[in-house]
């Protein structure tokens, strides 16, 4: 295969891999962090009325997609009544119908479970701008709103700014007299937020008034807020206005229940609901909060991943997907510094074998039966016994020492000696056997070497393995590993020198070049210096 080949393809498992992680962390908000946390807000409107006898119809409108806040989960609760969720232009409504009431006292429920999202919401059609006649009002009505907005209009720009001036017209303490005049004795948020919409109006500015909640720790009667919106044209978006204090912006803790120009709560065949809502606020998991996210909207894309194995087949798949983690440590090790083991992938299994036993603990333990096994497998040799049964032998000895160890552990009360049993005890039996037969063709030193480099590399990959934060990364992203993919590709055709090689071989590249002298010549010998050569 060709370099060129190998690179694009690399690259290309490189950018699948990033692009599936970004994807998923900036889009579909999974969290990176092992222990992040989000707010979780629980919303409730209650709507009771007393039902009149015969049939009525209760609407309320409801959330849909709200900026900064994504709905979880949504629940109606009504006791005999026909639930009925319409979408149109300005949103969402609930209608509660009944053929027969029973003109008792009723309760009807609205739940919602939402979280904070920084997104702007869904974009939403610029709206219609409806020709009507200007309404023309009587004196000294029509006066007073012409004062109001020519005053607002010397301290403006544009359609924001012009709400936000006429806001704080409203608001004016003392008021004026146009305001006195054009909202009487009602003071609330609600009717200063009409009041503008209406002056707005009368200059053609695009405006609705929306209602919200803030949003706190744990609060019940909460009022719906009033807010002033105003389309910006050239910006193509809506410009939010508090009522109360005319600043523009989209208020912090704020969740917009209803964007409708209509009622927020309207009956037929009843008298005046109360609307009370209720908020609850609390801190949960940022992985349990995403996968409910994504289960909200698409079932599949949590069906056909690991979030949507059982919580046995999960706890599996964390560790078995850390071994490529440790496999690829293993090759740096082996192919870029020179580290020497026994065998390709025996270090990362006795890594996994440490998360039972602690990284010292198992050192010793390993150390240990290997030391035992290797002796009795030096006995063995002298019985001159074939291949197979001779593993066979050593494995049954093995068995006996991990036995062995675990009970004196035990009496000991060394509680790290009982997990000897979770080593691999094939592994332990070719690693033993491996190391005896380089015992004997290479000397000690090599099979000592090797024995060291593997538990280097064993211990490395286990410290690796144990970062919870990578684990939850690789657990939650697992198409990280088509990076890792893509760098073994690359490192996969490197044929350099390794580390241990240039510490070993560094006598090559001394400042003094070893200059050969003829045969018979001695080291001491004074060569004598060749006149030049005359012209």
């Amino acid at each position: 295969m060709k370099k060129t080949q190998l690179y694009v393809l690399a690259a290309v498992f490189a950018v699948l891999g990033l692009g599936a992680f970004l994807y998923k962390w900036q889009v579909l908000r999974f969290p990176v962090k092992p222990v992040a946390q989000t707010e979780v807000w629980e919303l409730q409107a209650r709507v009771e009325f007393n039902a009149r006898r015969g049939p009525h119809t209760i609407s309320l409108q409801l959330p849909d997609d709200p900026p900064g806040f994504v709905v979880l989960d949504e629940t109606l609760v009504s006791r005999r009544y026909g639930e009925n969720i319409e979408r149109s232009r300005d949103g969402r409504t609930v209608q509660w119908t009944i053929r027969r009431g029973n003109g008792s006292e009723q309760a009807l429920y609205y739940r919602a479970t939402v979280y904070r999202d920084d997104h702007a919401g869904s974009a939403e059609p610029e709206p219609r701008l409806i020709a009507q006649p200007a309404p023309l009002y009587d004196e000294p009505f029509a006066t007073a709103r012409t004062t109001l907005v020519e005053n607002a209009r010397e301290v403006s720009v544009d359609a924001a700014s012009l709400g936000a001036a006429i806001v704080r017209a409203i608001n004016a303490d003392p008021a004026t007299p146009e305001v006195e005049l054009l909202i009487g004795n009602e003071r609330s948020a609600e009717a200063r937020a009409l009041l503008a919409q209406s002056l707005l109006r009368d200059q053609r500015v695009r405006t609705r008034v929306v209602h919200g909640l803030e949003l706190t720790r744990a609060r019940t009667d909460i009022e719906l807020l009033p807010f002033v919106q105003v389309y910006e044209s050239d910006a193509g978006e809506w410009q939010t206005i508090d009522p109360r204090t005319g600043h523009i912006g989209w208020p912090d803790d704020f969740f917009l229940w209803s964007r409708s120009d209509s009622p927020v709560i309207d009956a037929d065949g009843v008298g005046r609901p109360l609307l009370e809502f209720t908020v609850q606020g609390s801190l949960a998991s940022s992985l349990d909060t995403a996968r409910e996210r994504l289960e909200s909207k698409n079932k599949d894309l949590v069906a056909y991943s690991l979030l949507g194995l059982p919580l046995q087949a999960q706890g599996v798949y964390r560790i078995l997907l850390m071994v490529p983690i440790a496999a690829f440590i293993m090759l740096l090790l082996r192919n870029l510094v020179g580290v020497k083991t026994f065998g390709t992938f025996m270090p990362v299994l006795v890594a996994l074998s440490f998360r039972e036993t602690t990284l010292i603990a198992g050192i010793v333990l390993f150390t240990l039966v290997v030391s035992l096994g290797l002796l009795l497998r030096f006995y063995l040799e002298k019985l001159r016994l074939l291949l197979v049964p001779r593993l066979t032998a050593v494995l049954i000895l093995v068995v006996l020492l991990m036995a062995l160890v675990s009970v004196v552990s035990n009496k000991l009360g060394v509680e790290a000696g009982l997990s000897v049993a979770l080593f691999p005890m094939i592994i332990m039996t070719m690693t033993i056997e491996r190391m005896s037969v380089t015992w004997e063709e290479r000397g000690g030193a090599a099979a000592v070497r090797e024995g060291a480099g593997s538990l280097l590399v064993a211990a490395v990959a286990y410290l690796v393995m144990s970062w919870n934060r990578l684990e939850h990364l690789i657990f939650v992203f697992p198409e990280l590993l088509l990076v890792l993919f893509a760098a073994t590709l690359l490192i996969g055709r490197y044929s350099g020198y390794r580390l241990a090689e240039l510490f070993r071989f560094r006598a090559l590249v001394h400042d003094d070049p070893i200059v050969s002298r003829p045969a018979g010549e001695s080291a001491g010998a004074v060569t004598p210096a060749t006149p030049p050569a005359s012209s």
